[in-house]
């Protein structure tokens, strides 16, 4: 059986999936070529990232196809259902990346309070001949320890973010409209570990009081995140979107953060993917990456090996 990773597949997933006879290919057609290439080639599964869109049409093109993975947690780029009632197995890797996307969260925060991402912009233009002017601009950091980080959306990955807070000493406060507590366990290099139960609180509440907001809820058909949530936050607040574009009203982000109320944001995911727009892109109170969530080598390779293990599940 073939299968098609059209968007990359770590080698330990290859691996495992031809010690179990697969053969695996891994090259990278373009969206309006799929079609014919998966049928020319007898593709029985095809696995995709964020990159390759999944909808009806190949769907019902395709009828020799057997699974559709995603390598990830959000599917929005397969129309799932549909796929599932034209007796096609979809499948993805809700846990494999948790952990990365948890670290970049941090990354964007601990960057954020101590203005790494203007003061990166900034350093190599200006740092020779202004360095004591720029000591001066970021010179009024905060420390996260102690404060106040509220997480919208309390599954996987809102429990790995909540791990990392709690571990370098923050509160940590959260919603989820589907989860009403949760047993967070934190666990150190040395096999000890502490469990620490989170109790979910209305969104509301926890725009109001938190010091750091992120979200790590699907994508939806509205905001989750405009003028009025903003409205409810803290002045000063610092925001990270790691989850999916959309989410938050951009516009409304970058009003928010010309009035003062929001006093940084990390965005990883953007409205209008690939092309973000510009006046997000040139914010210097945005730090800024492109989409690289799950983008750790470790990642890769769990996830990698749990579509090969779910694969070769259903068909062998």
């Amino acid at each position: 059986m073939k299968v098609l990773a059209n968007d990359g597949v770590s080698q330990s997933g290859i691996t495992a999936l031809e010690n179990a006879g697969f053969e695996v290919l891994t090259t990278t057609v373009a969206q309006e070529q799929l079609i014919n290439y998966i049928n020319e080639n007898d593709i029985d599964v095809l696995l995709v990232r964020s990159a390759t869109k999944v909808r009806k049409d190949l769907i019902d093109a395709c009828t020799n196809l057997k699974i559709i993975g995603r390598g990830g947690v959000g599917m929005d780029n397969i129309d799932v259902e549909y796929a599932r009632s034209k007796g096609k197995h979809v499948i993805n890797t809700p846990a494999a990346s948790s952990q990365s996307v948890a670290e970049l969260v941090f990354a964007h925060l601990f960057g954020g309070v101590r203005f790494l991402h203007d003061s990166n912009r900034n350093m190599p233009l200006d740092g020779d001949t202004k360095f004591k002017a720029l000591k001066k601009n970021y010179a009024k950091g905060v420390e996260l320890r102690g404060k106040t980080l509220g997480i919208i959306g309390f599954g996987r990955i809102g429990r790995e973010v909540a791990k990392i807070a709690l571990g370098i000493g923050m509160k940590v406060i959260a919603s989820d409209k589907f989860v009403g507590k949760a047993n967070v366990k934190v666990e150190f290099y040395n096999g000890q570990f502490i469990n620490v139960e989170i109790e979910t609180e209305p969104m509301k509440d926890v725009l109001q009081h938190a010091d750091f907001i992120t979200l790590h809820v699907p994508a939806q058909k509205e905001y989750v995140i405009g003028d009025k949530q903003f409205n409810l936050m803290k002045d000063g607040v610092g925001i990270v979107n790691a989850a999916r574009g959309g989410v938050i009203d951009e516009v409304a982000l970058v009003k928010a953060i010309e009035s003062g109320k929001v006093a940084f944001a990390g965005l990883d995911t953007f409205e209008e993917e690939p092309t973000p727009a510009v006046q997000v892109l040139m914010n210097g109170r945005i730090s800024l990456t492109p989409h690289i969530g799950a983008a750790t080598n470790e990642a890769q390779d769990r996830i990698g090996t749990e579509l090969a293990d779910q694969i070769i599940s259903i068909l062998n």
